[in-house]
């Protein structure tokens, strides 16, 4: 038989998030479209469970498992509610969507996830926490966020946009992508250039006459450094154009992601592991001191040597086949006080056991005595 070839490498998982009416789910479509006609189709999970048509086909869809009307029903919920609920008890059960991404890793190269429009509800929630670490513990994930740049021209709502794509950064802890989409309405280049140069940023900001203006001109100093790493692609989900460009820094952040968090997750793992190995040893030790506390006093009762050798586990797993003989004989158990034992605790009832064991082994061991 042949060798087998080296194992195929883990799926990419593309978590993608934006504002309602960013174009998420039409990204995700064409981003679907897109690897379906260059024979690579991704596996592709919504977690919407609100949406009512989904453009694009998903092997796995939250409202296939969780009726979000039910759940608003059944729990007097609001929409937002509704979905977090919703969301909440998928999540219960996304170690079965782990396996079944595990068992797709050899046919699919990318693994799409579109999520609700309420960002809010999966950046804040529990369960979109839950899902996010499951990925990301497991293969390499990347979060892209969708921005709609023909409502970003002015400068204070692109500061907003900009200040929640910081948030989700430090909150998810994974590569992140900007993705600048419907540049098809208007190009995303001043986007940039506000990013690169703060002077014109500055400039466009002047216009405004708001006292927002200056508590946006100072976060642009504190969002400085923030640009200088952020990768930034213009996309039309539209027209398709610009995917090229995103799958080369999807390409950067998977490496950012094997370089510096990979390493972060298997550090973390292993903590996780010595803790858990350290409370089971704790756990071990202190049920060995109690029942060698319980042989150490049955052991000033008995006289035989092989009696008193065997510790309390083994004189328990070895009663009534030391000797064929002892079939015949009366139980064990009837030279106990069971009124005395019934009454006493769990801990006294077995030494109280112990000891009368070990001194009917002693007298049959020594029946001239």
């Amino acid at each position: 038989m042949a060798a087998s070839g080296p194992a195929a490498a883990p799926p990419v998982c593309v978590l993608v998030l934006g504002m309602a009416g960013s174009g998420k789910t039409t990204f995700v479509q064409r981003l679907a479209a897109h690897l379906h006609g260059q024979r690579c189709p991704p596996y592709v999970i919504n977690l919407d469970p609100a949406v009512h048509d989904l453009p694009f086909p998903a092997n796995i869809d939250i409202r296939d498992t969780v009726k979000y009307k039910e759940v608003m029903k059944q729990y007097g919920l609001g929409p937002n509610g509704g979905i977090v609920t919703s969301l909440n008890l998928f999540a219960t059960r996304f170690d079965q969507v782990m396996k079944f991404i595990e068992k797709r890793q050899n046919a699919s190269k990318y693994v799409i996830i579109d999520t609700p429009g309420q960002i809010e509800v999966f950046t804040w929630s529990a369960s979109g926490t839950i899902i996010t670490e499951a990925l990301a513990s497991s293969f390499p994930s990347v979060v892209v966020y969708v921005m709609d740049t023909s409502r970003s021209t002015n400068p204070i709502t692109f500061m907003s946009n900009m200040l929640y794509a910081c948030s989700i950064l430090y909150k998810t802890k994974l590569p992140f992508i900007v993705v600048m989409n419907k540049t098809d309405i208007i190009d995303h280049s001043f986007a940039v250039e506000w990013m690169q140069d703060f002077e014109t940023f500055q400039d466009a900001l002047n216009q405004e006459t708001s006292y927002v203006s200056n508590l946006t001109r100072s976060m642009s100093l504190v969002l400085d450094e923030f640009y200088s790493s952020l990768k930034v692609v213009g996309v039309s989900a539209v027209l398709g154009t610009g995917l090229d460009d995103f799958f080369v820094q999807l390409s950067k952040a998977v490496d950012e992601y094997e370089r510096e968090y990979r390493p972060e997750y298997e550090r973390l793992r292993k903590t996780l592991e010595q803790a858990q190995n350290k409370q089971k040893r704790e756990q071990l030790e202190h049920l060995w001191k109690d029942m060698g506390s319980v042989c150490v006093q049955g052991n000033t009762l008995a006289g035989s040597a092989d009696a008193s050798a065997m510790g309390p586990s083994e004189l328990i797993l070895t009663r009534g086949t030391l000797d064929e003989e002892e079939e015949e004989r009366e139980s064990d158990t009837d030279d106990i006080d069971h009124e005395v034992t019934e009454e006493s605790h769990e801990e006294p009832a077995f030494r109280n056991f112990m000891q009368e064991t070990r001194m009917k082994y002693q007298r049959r061991s020594n029946p001239n005595e």
